[in-house]
């Protein structure tokens, strides 16, 4: 399985797009009130700190991606064991991303359609972009990343034009102290900041090696910033209480805009918006699982589209309700993520380290 090479501003808009994902449809850190900002700042600088090693990692073997790392410095079993589970990861979160898709488009759009079918259709599409590879999604991301900066900009200048934002809800800040936010902060670090695990199956691809670490970085912080500021409209407009309680705060947000009796239903471009981050998170997870089954049993990467397809559409139904979805993703899965975002990249980069310094010794020791 050889990946086309891509350029850099494709990877990046994919990146941005990425992590803004479906980040936005929910409140996180929302059992910090006011203090969610606080919650999320925490999490961007934690996440920051694993993106550096993701790319200190990259930079140590830049011709290996994820699953080529694993069997190479993990060992033939332990490594089919550890890239396996990275392959798992990726499908099982491709399917959450498949669900919140389809409790959308059902709440929103089509109330009438039976959630299966919305959530079968949107995966014969899915599957039909992953069998082109990451390339194609890059170049779409790259097309599409103008639209959403020009649409989030719309709805926020909007939601602040029309006077529904009220400061004072920020108020007082740390008033129940450090433990209602510190208890949150594991959290946003596995959901959304922590995933960027996957684009170490991509970093390969990119032509441009040197600025490749500047541009993420960058982008990553802007990103981190935007994500900041959405979460906290949210308390800035409903109050803390509701903004914890509602199932898409951000959603009800936007659904007060009225300006003029002109400018009303702007909750349709929102979902728009949405649909688009929900997708590419979607593609791009969907990729890395069939690059896993791939890469880990040398059969052609075409071949998995199918499986995978399958797998993911499976657990999407696992949870009977939209409730027991959301509570499986915040009180079970998102307690168990560190394990495969922090635990294995740490111990693959020590072991990286450990062999690089290894194989250094050799070399001095030969020269002599």
């Amino acid at each position: 399985m050889g990946f086309k090479k891509s350029r850099l501003p494709e990877f990046i808009s994919s990146f941005a797009l990425f992590e803004v994902g479906s980040t936005t449809l929910f409140q996180i850190g929302a059992e910090a009130k006011q203090d969610a900002w606080l919650v999320m700042l925490l999490g961007a600088l934690a996440g920051l700190l694993l993106l550096l090693m993701h790319l200190a990692i990259h930079r140590l073997d830049p011709k290996r991606d994820l699953f080529e790392l694993c069997r190479t410095y993990f060992g033939k079993v332990a490594g089919t064991v550890f890239g396996s589970v990275f392959a798992a990861y990726f499908a099982y979160e491709a399917s959450r991303n498949l669900r919140d898709l389809g409790e959308l488009a059902s709440y929103m759009l089509l109330n009438r359609t039976p959630i299966g079918i919305i959530i079968l259709i949107a995966t014969l599409v899915i599957a039909n972009s992953v069998r082109y590879g990451p390339h194609a999604v890059f170049l779409t991301c790259l097309v599409m990343i103008p639209f959403i900066m020009v649409s989030y900009f719309i709805l926020i200048s909007m939601i602040a034009g029309v006077g529904l934002i009220h400061v004072e809800n920020m108020l007082p800040v740390l008033e129940n102290g450090l433990q209602p936010v510190m208890k949150n902060v594991l959290d946003v670090i596995s959901f959304p900041f922590g995933q960027t695990v996957l684009f170490l199956v991509f970093f390969p691809m990119i032509h441009d090696e040197k600025k490749l670490r500047r541009s993420i970085l960058v982008t990553y912080g802007l990103t981190a910033l935007f994500l900041i500021l959405v979460n906290q409209i949210n308390v800035l407009v409903l109050g803390p209480k509701l903004a914890e309680t509602l199932t898409f705060p951000l959603l009800q947000v936007v659904q007060q805009i009225e300006l003029v009796e002109v400018f009303e239903r702007m909750d349709i471009l929102f979902v728009l918006v949405l649909f688009i981050g929900l997708g590419t998170k979607l593609v791009l997870f969907y990729i890395g699982a069939v690059a896993g089954g791939s890469r880990i049993t040398g059969t052609p990467y075409k071949k998995w589209v199918i499986p995978f397809a399958i797998a993911i559409l499976g657990m999407s139904f696992i949870s009977p309700n939209f409730t027991h979805h959301l509570w499986v993703g915040i009180d079970v899965v998102l307690k168990w993520y560190p394990i495969i975002q922090i635990g294995l990249p740490v111990i693959l980069m020590i072991l990286m380290l450990v062999r690089k310094n290894k194989r250094g010794g050799e070399e001095e020791q030969q020269m002599v």
